[in-house]
Order: structure tokens, then C-alpha cells, then sequence
């Protein structure tokens, strides 16, 4: 150890550290915690620059003391702004909560595993376990967005439709792990109702409700997609459509027409038919057209296109299909709806590629099982027959 180095270079190093931004008791202090650091760990491990070595060990040392010094200034000046024993203000941050989970600087992400955290109260293995991810992978996602909004004040307003939106990503993640995705989505819907009072929350609430409602008839005992067409209606919770359908009627009279009002009014519609064949496909496709005017949504126009070949035959449909395909050929389920309309076009040996290219496309291996057996039985039905390549014509 040589002593002479180390005294030569205390100076200089400190200097060093009060350039940087350390005030000279601060740096004097940590150079002198580096030099003990140099006596412990010279001899056995000689730097072979020995002034950089003192500069980043005592700029670490000056970072841990300032660190420290200024946790324990907020812990004093907590202390001191600790409110008097009693009951606490009555100040519910619940909804501000709400708008800082959904901020905009999120991805929609960490926006949902933020609100299930901060305002479902959902522990972070229980979000992990519901998103099928490593429980680090999303206690990291969940760090990151919590540094990402700390500086988000409380007062700053938040965006309605962003929360909306973010709660409609929870409750489309349905069932997984031990946390039933959907029915937290209610629950946390439910809660912002309560608060807002605001006509496309309770939009959103009934369209939850009346989806809902169908879950028990959805997937069949041999674990396949039910089609709504298909579906066992006695199976559907006429508790919760009531609900919904109350929740729905006593939104639209505040005459504020939203996206999610007019999609629960469709999904209403449905609910009340007692059978497919008794569906108003009329009137849907009138509650599309609100839709498409609210949103210009390509996935309302789709699902439009659906509704004119039930109410005005699938000629008509495959007509407001292909209008769409000019806008977004590439529109997922796009394949699986002209697949539908040519089938009842009859033209079944189209259907029958479109099924199984729809399939290739799905996002869900349910989905992916269903088209695909859709499309295995428009071919069996063809061999069966021997047309392979005959297609019928199209009926008016």
C-alpha cells in the first residue's frame, strides 16, 4: 500500500467530486470512506488506475450518503405532517386511481395490469397467473408503469374513454389462472358507475352484463365455441340481462348516445330473442348503423355486414362485405364472416376454403378448433356428394 499515492490523490479527487455537484463536506466525507476502502482492498487487488478507482468509489459512496440523507428528510417530514389521531378525511381517490391507471403514457398492457393492481387489488401473482407470464416478467411490467405515472399529479384530469376502454381489454381476457377475469371487470365497472354516473360507463356495465350472461352457453361440454345461433338459451343467467337490459334502458333516456350503449342495445337484441330464428335483425342492423356513425369502426362494419345477410339476405351481406374489403382486406375475421355468407349463398366449396383460411388466422386456439370443423364439414358434405367443384347458385 502506498500511502504517499493515496494522500496525493485525496485532493484531487475531491475536487473531482465538488465539480460534479457535491459540496466539499459531502466530498471530503466520501473520499475519506473511499480511502478506507482502498486500505481494505488495495493490497490483495492493486487497481491499475488508481485515481479513476477513488473518483467512482467515492462518487458512489457521495451517491448512497446523499440517498440516505434525503430518505430520511421525507421520512422526518412525514413525521411531521402526520395528521392527529381520529377519523381519516373523507376523500375517496378511487376515481382519480382509475384515470392514473388508464394514463396515456401506458400501453394497454400495463395499463391493465396496473388497474388490476392498484384499483382491483389483485396481487401480482394472481395477475401473472390470469395473463399466463412469469410472475417476475409481470411484476416488472407493473414496476415500469408505476415509475412511468409517479409523477402524474392526482388533480390533473383524467380521459373517460381511456378507463372505458382499458376495462373492456380486462373483462375480453375472460377466465384463467384463479382470478375470473370477466367477473373482476364487472366489479371494477360497477364501482366506476357508482362514481361517474356517467351514461357510457353504464353503456359499457350493461354490455359486460349482457355478454355475461351468455358465458354458460358459450363453450359446450366437449370443450368447443358455441355459436350464438347454437347456443342453449335456458342456459343464458336471465338475472343478469335483466340487469342489463334496466342498466342499458336507464342510459339511453339521457338521450348521449355512445359506442358501448349501442353495442349493448345490439347484444340486447340478442338477448331477447327466445330463438336465433326470432332474432330482429332489422333492428340490429339499425343499431349498427349508430355504431358505424359513432365509430367508423371496421369491426362494426364487419359485424354490420353479418347483420344485412340475416335481415336481408346474404347477397346483400357479401354486397357490404366487399365494400368493407376495399377499406381493410386484411381485417381479422374478415375470412370467417365471407365464409359464413357464401355458405348460405350456397357456395359451399368457398366457404369451405374460406373456413379453413380463417382458421389459419384466428387468435384463438377455440376459434382456430371451431373454423376449422367448420370447414371439415363443408368438405365432407362435398365428398359425400361428389361436387367438389359444382357450386349452386346463389339464391335471391
Amino acid at each position: 500500500m502506498d500511502e504517499a499515492l493515496l494522500r496525493s490523490l485525496t485532493p484531487t479527487v475531491i475536487g473531482i467530486l465538488v465539480r460534479r455537484g457535491a459540496d466539499f463536506a459531502a466530498a471530503e466525507d466520501a473520499v475519506q470512506d473511499a480511502l478506507v476502502e482502498a486500505v481494505r482492498v488495495w493490497p490483495d487487488d492493486p487497481p491499475r488506475d488508481p485515481k479513476g478507482w477513488l473518483v467512482t468509489v467515492a462518487w458512489r459512496k457521495f451517491l448512497d450518503a446523499a440517498r440516505a440523507d434525503t430518505s430520511r428528510q421525507r421520512r422526518e417530514a412525514l413525521i411531521e405532517a402526520e395528521p392527529v389521531p381520529g377519523p381519516g378525511a373523507a376523500v375517496d381517490d378511487t376515481l382519480q386511481l382509475y384515470f392514473l391507471c388508464a394514463h396515456s403514457s401506458l400501453t394497454p398492457a400495463s395499463a391493465v395490469a396496473l388497474t388490476l393492481r392498484a384499483v382491483g387489488g389483485l396481487t401480482t401473482r394472481q395477475i401473472a397467473q390470469a395473463y399466463l407470464v412469469p410472475e417476475a416478467t409481470m411484476a416488472q411490467r407493473i414496476s415500469r408503469a408505476k415509475r412511468t405515472v409517479s409523477g402524474v399529479r392526482f388533480n390533473q384530469p383524467g380521459d373517460i374513454a381511456t378507463v372505458l376502454r382499458v376495462l373492456y381489454l380486462v373483462f375480453n381476457e375472460g377466465y384463467s389462472g384463479d382470478v375470473d377475469l370477466a367477473a373482476e371487470a364487472i366489479r371494477l365497472t360497477r364501482q366506476l358507475a357508482a362514481k361517474t354516473h356517467h351514461e357510457e360507463v353504464a353503456g359499457l356495465l350493461a354490455l359486460m352484463l349482457l355478454h355475461h350472461a351468455r358465458r354458460p352457453a358459450r363453450i359446450g361440454p366437449d370443450g368447443r365455441l358455441v355459436p350464438l345461433a347454437e347456443q342453449d338459451r335456458s342456459l343464458w343467467n336471465t338475472r343478469l340481462i335483466t340487469e342489463g337490459v334496466e342498466v342499458l334502458q336507464a342510459a339511453l333516456t339521457r338521450d348521449r348516445l355512445g359506442e358501448f350503449q349501442a353495442q349493448a342495445a345490439i347484444a340486447a337484441l340478442h338477448a331477447d330473442a327466445p330463438a336465433a330464428e326470432e332474432t330482429d335483425w332489422v333492428q340490429i342492423v339499425e343499431w349498427y348503423d349508430e355504431l358505424v356513425r359513432l365509430t367508423d369502426s371496421p369491426v362494426a362494419r364487419l359485424n354490420r355486414a353479418v347483420a344485412v345477410g340475416e335481415a336481408n339476405g346474404p347477397r346483400a351481406g357479401s354486397a357490404a362485405l366487399a365494400a368493407l374489403a376495399e377499406l381493410d382486406p386484411a381485417l381479422p375475421r374478415y375470412a370467417a364472416v365471407a365464409a359464413y355468407l357464401h355458405e348460405r349463398a350456397g357456395d359451399p366449396v368457398t366457404a369451405a376454403r374460406l373456413y379453413s383460411e380463417a382458421a389459419r388466422s384466428a387468435s384463438s386456439l377455440l376459434e382456430r378448433d371451431h373454423l376449422t370443423r367448420q370447414a371439415a364439414r363443408l368438405n365432407a358434405q362435398l365428398r359425400s356428394t361428389g361436387q367438389d367443384c359444382v357450386r349452386r347458385p346463389a339464391p335471391d
